[in-house]
């Protein structure tokens, strides 16, 4: 498994020339940033039960905490990969941990729901301008191997969603909700971390210009041809766009409300429901990490098939088992359906090359949204049923994956 501990500035020091061999020390800066992004949003999923207790929330009210911090990324990500493959901005990358170090210490000391949801929007924002770069700053320090930089890069954000509900449990719970602002000094590292990234970023940036005679914008991909015709490329989109809903509507269904499926049929602590939280988050970035390699090995279009269709007989018996079926069946769901990701985002960036920027902003985006509106959704529904009924309900989505047979076929 690759070294996501943080490297030392000298780790990062910008090489003279960029090289075919894979940048270690880049992303691992970026994979342990990306693991602190996202484990302040698991920050916030870990705290629903104790937010929904201090602030009476209905689950509705709980999932429009989600919807409002991935709706905020979901509707800026791609506008700030399009503009950023335009014009780079490569210390955009430290704002964005700015922002949800303010988002996290607003959570941490906030008196009302309103707040609450201000701070969610704050993480959110932070969240849109981190993805889209720091997905391109992968790609280039992959050294060509695509799949294995994404999946780097992924397993950071999967081991940060998956760290959060155990730190949760350990730390939030005991103490309450000002202990969160505790975790503003993980923030502020990723803020240091992003600066060396940034002047690695602006060094190859210089190289690419020397080599390309090219004043602005990512000219170094824009040259290569699309593999497909413009409708061609347009309809996988759509197919790839499918399966992302399939899989974060689901995920969203799983995760947003899996404590409390815990605690009301299994009579199990808010403690005890947010281990078996991280057990399920943790196979999720396992399965990340095996994701892109594969795909490097064998193609995308295999592992997207398997990764979204493979997880429907498990999703369908869930609703059904007991405690030892249920985190069984989670730790499957979580290793076979978090390989879809990286697979789908190299899958698109290679329809469209030189659009990095763009392809990396809309599809973070829209898994984004999907997630947040899956979450809204599925908790108004879980208000007027019960969450057993929304587990039944969400089990059939996996069946989507069959558009896979869709794509085109490789060339």
């Amino acid at each position: 498994m690759p070294d996501t501990m943080p490297p030392s500035a000298a780790t990062l020091a910008p090489a003279p020339a960029l090289g075919p061999k894979v940048s270690i020390g880049v992303l691992s800066a970026i994979s342990t940033s990306h693991m602190i992004n996202d484990m302040m949003q698991s920050l916030i999923l870990a705290m629903y039960p104790i937010l929904k207790g201090d602030f009476h929330l209905s689950f509705g009210q709980i999932g429009l905490i989600t919807l409002t911090f991935q709706l905020t990324a979901s509707l800026l990500q791609p506008l700030i990969g399009l503009y950023t493959d335009k014009r780079p901005q490569p210390y955009s990358l430290p704002f964005g941990m700015c922002s949800t170090l303010c988002g996290l210490l607003l959570l941490a000391f906030a008196t009302d729901y309103a707040t609450v949801l201000v701070a969610a929007a704050l993480v959110g924002l932070g969240s849109a301008i981190f993805h889209p770069e720091s997905s391109r700053i992968a790609r280039l320090a992959s050294g060509g191997k695509h799949g294995l930089a994404q999946s780097v890069f992924q397993v950071g954000g999967n081991m940060g969603s998956a760290v959060g509900p155990l730190i949760a449990a350990a730390v939030v719970v005991p103490f309450g909700q000002r202990s969160v602002a505790w975790f503003g000094l993980a923030a502020l590292l990723g803020i240091v971390l992003l600066l060396q990234v940034s002047r690695w970023y602006v060094a190859q940036r210089r190289v690419m210009v020397a080599a390309t005679g090219a004043g602005g914008g990512h000219a170094k991909d824009s040259k290569a041809a699309a593999p497909y015709p413009p409708k061609v490329v347009a309809g996988a989109i759509i197919v790839l766009l499918v399966l992302i809903f399939s899989k974060y509507f689901y995920v969203a269904g799983l995760s947003s409300f899996y404590t409390f499926y815990l605690i009301e049929k299994f009579g199990l602590s808010v403690q005890g429901a947010q281990v078996h939280l991280f057990v399920f988050l943790l196979a999720s970035a396992l399965g990340t990490l095996l994701g892109g390699p594969i795909g490097d090995r064998i193609g995308r279009k295999p592992v997207i098939w398997f990764s979204i269709l493979g997880v429907a007989p498990f999703a369908l018996l869930l609703p059904h088992a007991n405690l030892f079926w249920t985190t069984t069946l989670t730790i499957a769901i979580g290793l076979i359906l978090s390989s879809a990701f990286s697979a789908i985002l190299v899958y698109a960036q290679e329809l469209m090359p030189g659009r990095v920027g763009t392809v990396s902003g809309l599809f973070f985006g829209f898994a984004f949204g999907m997630g947040g509106l899956g979450a809204a959704l599925l908790g108004m529904l879980a208000d007027r049923t019960s969450i057993e009924f929304v587990y039944r309900s969400i089990a059939w989505l996996p069946l989507l994956g069959v558009v896979a047979a869709l794509l085109p076929r490789r060339r």
